[in-house]
């Protein structure tokens, strides 16, 4: 599953940042690294873009670049 298809108060661990080169750097600099947790928080009435709490902080990710982030182990929080 990817992160863009979770749904509001779900978590789960990044298993692997997938894309390429400059997006994929910034992705992992921001803390979605493997094996953190993230929790979506918020996602907007059009569906872009989500946030998600990574690390003690809220972060805001475009929906298409949260497709680029396979999870697993989806729990209620």
């Amino acid at each position: 599953m990817t992160l863009d298809k979770l749904s509001i108060g779900k978590s789960a661990v990044i298993k692997s940042v997938n894309g390429s080169g400059e997006l994929r750097l910034r992705l992992l600099d921001m803390g979605l690294i493997p094996k953190t947790r993230v929790t979506v928080q918020k996602i907007a009435p059009l569906g872009d873009p989500i946030e998600i709490l990574v690390r003690g902080y809220e972060l805001t990710l475009r929906k298409e670049d949260a497709s680029l982030i396979e999870t697993d182990a989806v729990t209620d929080d």
